[in-house]
């Protein structure tokens, strides 16, 4: 029976495993998706976002295929001995191990990058000390919570008992549960045996056999979650603490949407800085009253942004302009791009300006992109092939192959191009903050305002073309140039056109002739005017 419990209490370390998300190459846009199981090979996707589909269907494959999380199993984090099992107990203490409790889960562990997925068998309770695991899957218990308390009530009995008594006639041999893995406050992870009951002695000779009293458990009520800030139980007003809790759920509920529903999000936001605003009066916290007027101004934003999609202006009388770009923050990034090739720009003239403005919205988030030949023959440049080798000799732009197979360049086979200045590393993140899904929103919005049937028709120039993407970004919600209608001036349009300030009349003349601008007027120092009706979804305003 020695062999026996000897074998019952071997414990296995739990399984792990990792899918990693890792890039091919410095400045290439293709990644490399990795399982650390031996059976599963490498595969090479072309973009981040297609690497990350895979890696996730290939972590759910394995969850689907793989086994339930096993009773008897150590912790999968204790074997490394992780932070979580080895912490200092207080700010001068020496470390204690972690106590290990509750059931066997299989929990999926996360970056907040999303570059990796880590699967481990572990307790619940380190499940819970990783703030971004998931708990999948929990070991089914082989008995009844009854039957186990009463398995270890008889243990307790046994231990109370004095060394060395005898054992009742034909009671069993002390052997270990099998009711699965309990974990005790002592060494983590290890079984706790059960005992047969020994001969009880008279409570009045031996007091530690008498049975102690079970005492009710103090169970705290639940705390709610809201913006990454735990919702004191002990809040009060508890119309309070229930509020910033229900509000943490809703807003759980409505990322889990499938469909935005930015007028629902607009009071969520509301009720959240009129929440936040009463926790702070509460507590004295100023990280609070800066989330409030955060959540004030997310508010006014998504309220906003519902009234352009709904057809709607912001005061309420008439239709709004349905924009090209919906959002304040698309057009900044807008602006950014703009600002920032006015100040890089690797050569002189209005036409090289033209095409470094069209090349950095094709590479702004990676350095990288695609380009073919009518990209460039659609623009109004005198010898495309010329300016493009100059841009190649400067170092500016990288292209893989000539210049003239970049010209002849089809949809079905582009051209891959870089802009090593654009590239991101360790060091250096880039000009740009935008993400990955609103560059070629940009780049779009950029084409349809160079491209716009009358400038294409009326064979434009380059430095037209300019000074129309520049009046695009440099007026109000209804169209008027400059900050409140008192106009742009003349030396920021002609350092942004490329030409001499003598030439903006024509410039103007010429948009105005196009239905471009209306009540044009070009003073000494400034433009004044505004931008017809007809290319207002076109526009930028300033906030």
């Amino acid at each position: 029976m020695g062999v026996e419990a000897h074998a019952t209490n071997e414990r296995v370390t739990g399984r792990k495993w990792t899918v990693r998300l890792d890039p091919v190459g410095r400045g290439r846009a293709d990644v490399r998706v990795s399982c650390s199981r031996p059976a599963c090979a490498a595969q090479v996707l072309p973009s981040a976002a297609a690497g990350r589909t895979a890696a996730i269907a290939h972590l759910k494959a394995h969850l689907r295929a793989g086994p339930a999380p096993r009773p008897s199993v150590y912790c999968a984090c204790r074997a490394e001995e992780c932070h979580t099992h080895i912490r200092p107990a207080g700010p001068r203490e020496r470390p204690m191990p972690w106590r290990c409790g509750g059931a066997v889960v299989l929990a999926v562990v996360t970056d907040r990058e999303g570059r990796w997925w880590q699967v481990m068998e572990c307790c619940s309770r380190c499940a819970a000390a990783h703030p971004t695991a998931k708990v999948v899957a929990t070991a089914p218990a082989s008995e009844g919570p009854a039957r186990a308390d009463q398995l270890r009530a008889d243990g307790l009995r046994a231990d109370a008992a004095a060394p060395g008594a005898p054992a009742a006639p034909g009671a069993p041999t002390p052997a270990m549960s099998a009711i699965g893995p309990y974990f005790s406050h002592g060494a983590p992870g290890t079984a706790v045996p059960q005992q047969s009951s020994a001969p009880r002695s008279d409570p009045r000779s031996d007091p530690r056999a008498a049975p102690r009293s079970a005492r009710p458990m103090r169970r705290r009520p639940p705390r709610g979650r809201i913006a990454q800030r735990l919702v004191p139980h002990d809040l009060r007003p508890v119309t309070l603490r229930d509020e910033l809790t229900e509000l943490g759920e809703l807003f759980r509920a409505y990322q889990a949407r499938t469909e935005p529903d930015l007028e629902m999000l607009a009071d969520l936001h509301a009720r959240k800085a009129e929440a936040f605003h009463a926790w702070a009066e509460v507590t004295a916290d100023t990280g609070l009253r800066l989330d409030a007027q955060r959540a004030e101004q997310a508010a006014a934003t998504a309220r906003l942004q519902h009234l352009h999609r709904i057809g709607q202006a912001p005061d309420g009388e008439g239709p709004a302009v349905a924009r090209l770009l919906t959002a304040p923050a698309q057009w900044n990034h807008a602006r950014a791009v703009l600002a920032h090739v006015a100040e890089n720009a690797p050569l002189p003239g209005a036409e090289a300006r033209l095409l470094v403005v069209m090349v950095t919205l094709r590479t702004a988030q990676s350095g990288v992109g695609n380009l073919v030949g009518q990209d460039i023959k659609g623009l109004p440049l005198q010898d495309p092939e010329h300016l493009v080798g100059q841009l190649v000799e400067s170092g500016w732009l990288g292209i893989s192959g000539t210049v003239e197979e970049l010209i002849a360049s089809r949809p079905e086979n582009p051209t891959r191009i870089t802009v090593p200045s654009l590239t991101p590393d360790e060091d250096d993140p880039g000009p740009f903050t935008f993400g990955r899904k609103l560059r070629p929103k940009l780049s779009g919005w950029a084409q349809r305002v160079v491209g716009e049937k009358k400038l294409r028709k009326g064979k434009t120039e380059a430095d037209v073309r300019l000074l129309a993407l520049a009046l695009a970004t440099g007026s109000d919600g209804e169209g008027r140039l400059g900050p409140g209608g008192q106009g742009i001036a003349l030396d920021t349009l002609s350092s942004w056109c490329s030409v001499d300030p003598g030439d903006l009349s024509r410039l103007v003349d010429r948009l105005a002739e196009l239905d471009w601008l209306a009540e044009a007027d070009v003073t000494d120092t400034h433009l004044t005017g505004r931008l017809t009706e007809r290319v207002l979804p076109l526009g930028c305003p300033l906030t």
